[in-house]
């Protein structure tokens, strides 16, 4: 199930259910206020850059996404990077929310001829954690598990808000060969309302219900994009501390505390403050928010160089060899993305320190993108792409 990409009609009804939530949860008044400053930038900065970057100028003035990006996928993506850059979390969260993603997915399905979802998931709560579960039969054991947590900096984010993206994964498993494949995604506390290390213990409570699940470790491959990947790093890590073999619980039969079989982590924020950090002309992402955002994560008691907190801090390599995973660890971003040096930075160094790592650096392309192709590219094949990528790497190393 991979459904059409995203319209004006759809970014029209998007903001007809935005408006509410932004009301409730934020106020008439600070939303009025966002709106207000938004207008000038809107009303005359975005048209008079987008005309000018993208039809005034040569094409090799002109940024690389530019150069390859539909002129939609141009336009949101400006939006975007005025977004991270100038609206507070607080506002930025309600968008992600659910409240507001899962009715517009239905919408999304009822536009594409779908009353219900083709591909079944459920809600799981937990008093340790919460998510939702995607499986084609729930009454089967999974022959594969995707275990994903969602990007968003920390501070916004859902499970919700990557239905879409997660039920197209599990769709194109089914055709790659998998007979019942499973996606868990971890809808995990968002900063402020949390700090570490409690989006890590939820995290690892999660993957263990998981491994109580699927039972055979190497059948499951822990993901995320950007903070999501950051989480799932600092998940290695910590299982690399805790068994560096597999335990079997007393008598339940569940495999507890096991590495997962593989890892395939979209545009990772690998160190989380880094000078290396530099915004460019073609990402929507903000260095100094960034580095905001880090510092709220990690609270007055971690430092921002904690290696379980920031795991592109860790050099030990004897940690990170007995934190891989048995089939290794694939990246994929972008190159003109912000954390694109400090990606390539851990690549080199797993490559020169024998860790089995395979990586796939997008030419022109901006951070998570295989996220946002998904939903913003006009092509089939182009939305397809970076999925693609990832289920020919997980059907390569996992039966």
């Amino acid at each position: 199930m991979i459904l059409g990409p995203i319209s004006y009609l759809d970014c029209l009804v998007f903001c007809a259910f935005l408006a509410p939530q932004l009301i409730i949860h934020v106020g008439l008044f600070q939303t009025t206020w966002v709106v207000l400053k938004c207008l000038p930038f809107l009303l005359l900065e975005l048209p008079f850059k987008f005309v000018h970057e993208r039809y005034l100028i040569g094409y090799d003035s002109q940024s690389p996404f530019v150069q390859k990006a539909t002129p939609f996928e141009d336009f949101v993506i400006r939006c975007v990077r005025y977004a991270f850059a100038n609206i507070p979390p607080k506002v930025g969260r309600v968008f992600f929310s659910k409240p507001v993603a899962l009715p517009f997915l239905r919408f999304r399905l009822l536009r594409h001829g779908y009353l219900r979802s083709p591909v079944h998931w459920n809600e799981y709560n937990d008093k340790r954690f919460k998510g939702i579960w995607i499986i084609k039969d729930p009454m089967k054991k999974p022959d594969i598990c995707i275990f994903y947590a969602h990007g968003g900096g920390f501070s916004m984010g859902s499970a919700y808000f990557y239905l879409e993206f997660l039920l197209a994964w599990a769709n194109l498993l089914g055709h790659s060969g998998y007979q019942n494949p499973a996606i868990f995604a971890l809808d995990y506390t968002l900063v402020p309302d949390a700090s570490f290390p409690a989006q890590l213990e939820e995290t690892i409570a999660a993957y263990e219900h998981v491994l109580s699940v699927v039972q055979d470790p190497n059948k499951i491959c822990v993901s995320g994009d950007s903070a999501g990947a950051t989480i799932v790093l600092s998940l290695l890590l910590h299982l690399a501390n805790i068994s560096r073999h597999l335990e079997k619980m007393d008598n339940t039969g569940a495999w507890r505390l096991a590495k997962p079989g593989m890892a395939v982590l979209i545009s990772p924020w690998v160190t989380l403050v880094s000078s290396k950090h530099q915004n460019t002309a073609s990402d929507y992402l903000d260095a100094g928010n960034l580095h905001l955002y880090a510092r709220q994560y990690a609270g007055e008691k971690v430092s921002v160089n904690d290696p379980l907190l920031s795991p592109g801090s860790c050099r030990d390599i004897s940690w990170w060899k007995g934190a891989m995973p048995s089939k290794g660890i694939f990246i994929a971003y972008g190159a003109e993305e912000v954390f694109a040096p400090e990606i390539a930075g851990l690549i080199e160094f797993f490559e020169k320190n024998d860790i089995k790592v395979h990586s796939r650096e997008e030419k022109g392309g901006i951070h998570a993108w295989p996220v946002a192709c998904v939903f913003l590219s006009s092509s089939l094949s182009d939305r397809q792409k970076g999925l693609k990528y990832l289920v020919e790497e997980i059907r390569d190393n996992i039966d």
